[in-house]
């Protein structure tokens, strides 16, 4: 039998077209602002809402990411990958510029929810996107520059967003909206449209149809699930819990910033690795990981001990997600790519919906049943994931 060596990672770097790295450098610019979100829970609270509020509002913007999720995907299909993103970007900054401006508690559930939805509607089309741009030998390679473009913004985000907090959160809503307009002037001048894929006879609904038979596709999307519950921890119980041991907001976005930090100088070497197995476990050994790292926060009082917790997820993170948007992909029908990738951040949505509110919830309560929980269901998506397929 003759073995083919996989292509090095030279190789699959240089296979990249352009747009992708179009894609890449644009997607850089929107994450470095993602400034709001990972301290709209600590900004509620200062203004003097509740942690439970607080929660209500994050799972808000969950809401919308499940419209975005459904909508982005079936946008990409219709409209083309291009103009979705475009949509997103100058959407996004208008409704994110009008929630700064709000204080009342419904009119900031209701503008959380509206920038969820235009601020995550452009997901899909850009993972459809990376489908459409890069063929199957090479997509681990170019989903992880994907990530390691986002990480490389967030590595930097939310460490300068901390700092800004600790002075001015009006200051995180412009450079939010700011960053956002800054993608969608790229996106619309040098993105590609990326394909079209909705045909005019196919019966409504025939995507999610097609979606609902296929068995290996579903355990993957409850595998997600679990785990994105586990994820959305970050910005609402971890953050509470860093505040409890009595460390400022400086500290918490330094710690999220760890994540983005060790993505940027590790994931593509671990991809590499990871590329050469099947996919199944190594999303399982990934979420596993992140449910047991963050598992390990209800005992970690210091900073050095919240960074190895940190350390941990990050590398579950690491090991499972280039190689899941890839299994992702690798499982949707070209017809149906956008709409597919629609349903994985479906995953993502309602991890946030489920996650900040019942997590702050319960950690009010009972704090240590939180981590308790993220152990389960990092047990249980990897579990899914190993599950032999039938």
């Amino acid at each position: 039998m003759i073995i083919v060596p996989l292509p090095s990672f030279r190789d699959n770097v240089e296979a990249l077209p352009k747009p992708a790295w179009i894609l890449f450098g644009g997607t850089f610019i929107n994450r470095f602002g993602t400034f709001v979100i990972p301290f709209l829970i600590l900004y509620l609270t200062r203004i003097g809402y509740t942690s439970a509020q607080a929660g209500l509002a994050v799972g808000a913007y969950g809401a919308g990411h499940l419209v975005a999720s459904f909508a982005g995907g079936h946008l990409a299909d219709r409209i083309g990958r291009r103009n979705t993103i475009v949509l997103s970007m100058f959407g996004s900054a208008a409704s994110m510029l009008a929630l700064s401006q709000a204080r009342s508690y419904i009119p900031i559930v209701i503008l959380t929810c509206i920038t969820g939805t235009l601020s995550e509607l452009y997901r899909p089309a850009s993972y459809a996107l990376v489908g459409d741009l890069v063929g199957e030998e090479h997509r681990v390679t170019a989903f992880g520059i994907y990530r390691f473009a986002i990480n490389l913004g967030f590595a930097a985000g939310p460490a300068t967003a901390g700092f800004l907090a600790d002075h001015s959160f009006t200051l995180l809503f412009i450079g939010d909206a700011a960053t956002s307009i800054v993608y969608g002037f790229i996106a619309l001048f040098a993105l590609p449209h990326g394909l079209r894929t909705y045909v005019k006879s196919e019966r409504t609904g025939e995507a999610l149809r097609v979606a609902a038979r296929d068995k290996p596709f579903i355990v993957f999307l409850l595998a997600t699930l679990c785990i994105t519950i586990v994820d959305f921890q970050m910005g609402s119980t971890f953050a509470l819990h860093v505040r409890a041991n009595g460390f400022p907001s400086s500290v918490y976005g330094l710690l999220i910033s760890t994540n983005g930090m060790l993505i940027v100088v590790f994931e593509l070497a671990i991809t590499q690795w990871t590329r050469r197995f099947h996919p199944r476990p190594m999303i399982a050994l990934g979420y596993l990981l992140a449910g047991l790292g963050f598992a390990l926060t209800g005992i970690a009082h210091t900073v050095p001990f919240l960074l190895a917790t940190v350390v941990i997820w990050t590398l579950g993170e690491m090991i499972s997600s280039p190689v899941a948007t890839a299994y992702a992909v690798q499982l949707a029908p070209e017809q149906y790519r956008g709409r597919y990738l629609g349903l994985v951040m479906m995953m993502w949505s309602l991890g946030m919906i489920i996650g900040p509110p019942l997590g702050t919830f319960v950690f009010e309560h009972n704090p240590a049943a939180v981590w308790i929980a993220c152990a389960v269901l990092g047990i249980t998506s990897a579990a899914l994931m190993m599950r032999r397929r039938s």
